[in-house]
């Protein structure tokens, strides 16, 4: 029998080595379960998008057996033809261009304008006022008194109903007015010093510091306004050059599944309507609807990327 005594060193010496050997295994077990974690969330993540890509351009009588998945089995472009076939497409993309661009512009604007009012500690209604639009978010009256109204201010079939509703949002103005509370009072008070008025502060400080916090409302807007189409079907269905892309694409989609082809898209690709049929059915047209509607966003996005994140996160960091 060993009788021998380990010393109190030695126990010290392993334990460190052990604490060593553990720190430097730990980031590197973070690292690989961190990187696959990350690869399957982007699979998964873009598996549903590319799959959408390859349905579209995959004839309509072979998506019907399924198993399309990353790469088209039978390669057409008809569901592209029979989405672009009617002229009206590409009025309606303008109108829709116009109507995001002027709805994003002013809704920042304004609201940016209404949520620097209500930030100010001076303005003695800002908490009534808040209140109300607060209300707003919780309580609509609905779709009939919402319609008569728009008709008693001579909105109907104008381009204007797709801009005056949306010009202010309650949500928006929250966010913005939380994101300039975290703006130094001290420049205001230097630019009030200096002889600038509410104005001129809001236009030469707020409005230049708030710009990650309306990069990312720009977004929310500019994809809200254009993916809306019901608007159009209410408000200006009796107007055709006020169509937007997204009710053409609504009517063009709603009729093929209606019928199972477009009568319109034989004569618009030079086919037979037996052949347009075996080539385009409700699966397939839907999928390149949805790939055009999505595009210009996606272009968009990448530009509004670098302040999306930062914009979020600091306009809801407190109340």
């Amino acid at each position: 029998m060993d009788n021998r005594q380990i010393s109190p060193g030695h126990n010290t010496g392993m334990t460190v080595r052990k604490s060593i050997g553990k720190g430097k295994l730990e980031p590197v077990l973070f690292t690989t379960f961190n990187t696959v974690f990350m690869i399957c969330l982007v699979i998964v993540t873009l598996y549903p998008f590319l799959n959408t890509i390859a349905v579209s351009f995959n004839a309509g009588n072979d998506t019907i057996r399924g198993g399309i998945y990353l790469w088209p089995r039978a390669w057409t472009v008809q569901n592209y033809k029979a989405i672009f076939a009617s002229g009206t497409i590409y009025d309606a993309f303008l109108v829709s261009v116009a109507r995001t661009v002027l709805s994003t512009v002013l809704n920042i604007f304004l609201t940016t304008m209404l949520a620097y009012t209500l930030s100010r500690r001076e303005y003695v209604f800002r908490q009534p006022i808040t209140v109300i639009f607060v209300l707003t978010m919780y309580f609509s009256a609905g779709l009939i008194p919402s319609y008569f109204l728009i008709k008693d201010l001579n909105l109907l079939n104008s381009f204007w109903v797709y801009i005056f509703p949306s010009m202010i949002s309650a949500f928006n103005m929250i966010v913005i007015r939380t994101y300039i509370g975290t703006i130094p009072e001290s420049l205001m008070e230097s630019a009030k010093i200096d002889g600038a008025g509410d104005f001129k502060i809001f236009m030469r400080v707020v409005f230049p510091l708030c710009k990650p916090v309306l990069a990312t409302i720009a977004l929310f807007v500019a994809v809200g306004a254009w993916n809306s189409w019901f608007d159009a079907f209410i408000y200006t269905s009796s107007r055709q050059h006020l169509s937007t892309l997204q009710y053409e694409l609504m009517k063009l989609l709603s009729s093929t599944m209606n019928s199972n082809s477009n009568p319109n898209v034989a004569a618009g690709v030079g086919m037979d309507q037996d052949s347009a049929r075996a080539l385009v059915t409700p699966l397939s047209i839907r999928a390149a609807i949805t790939v055009v509607a999505s595009v210009p966003i996606l272009l968009v996005y990448p530009f509004m990327q670098k302040y999306f994140v930062v914009g979020l996160n600091v306009g809801s960091v407190k109340e």
